[in-house]
This record gives structure tokens, C-alpha cells and sequence, in this order.
């Protein structure tokens, strides 16, 4: 089983890569995810567990399914 703050951690780290290779701000991206700035500089930066609706939104807005930002290597 995972940690918390691991799966936090590695969430936060694949939104950041998605975002990147779509050349989108963190403000572009949370305006497309419904979410505030503040909100998704936060996640980004694990200080907060999202929703799976959140984390739905920002899969929608990236173009990427639920897999993707949930990835982890083992």
C-alpha cells in the first residue's frame, strides 16, 4: 500500500509534467479546470489531497485520462 504523501507527491509531479508538454500555465490550466490558481498551485505542490472530480476536471482540461496523472512506476 502507498503512502499519502507518495501518492500526493507523484500526482502533483504528473499534473506538472502533463502541463509542461502542453505548454499550459497554471493559470490557463485552472481556468479550464474550474479551480483557482491559488487551488491548483497547491496541488501541484502536494500541499492538498484533491477530489477525484478535481482531479477529473484537470484530466479534462490536460486531454489525458485518469491513468495518466495517476501513474506510478514501480
Amino acid at each position: 500500500m502507498f503512502e499519502k504523501e507518495f501518492l500526493l507527491n507523484k500526482l502533483a509531479e504528473n499534473i506538472r509534467v502533463e502541463r509542461a508538454r502542453k505548454h499550459m500555465s497554471q493559470e490557463l490550466l485552472a481556468e479550464k479546470s474550474d479551480i483557482t490558481p491559488q487551488h491548483l498551485y497547491r496541488i501541484e505542490n502536494a500541499k492538498v489531497c484533491p477530489t477525484i472530480l478535481v482531479v477529473a476536471n484537470i484530466a479534462q482540461a490536460l486531454n489525458v485520462n485518469l491513468d495518466t496523472l495517476f501513474h506510478i512506476e514501480q
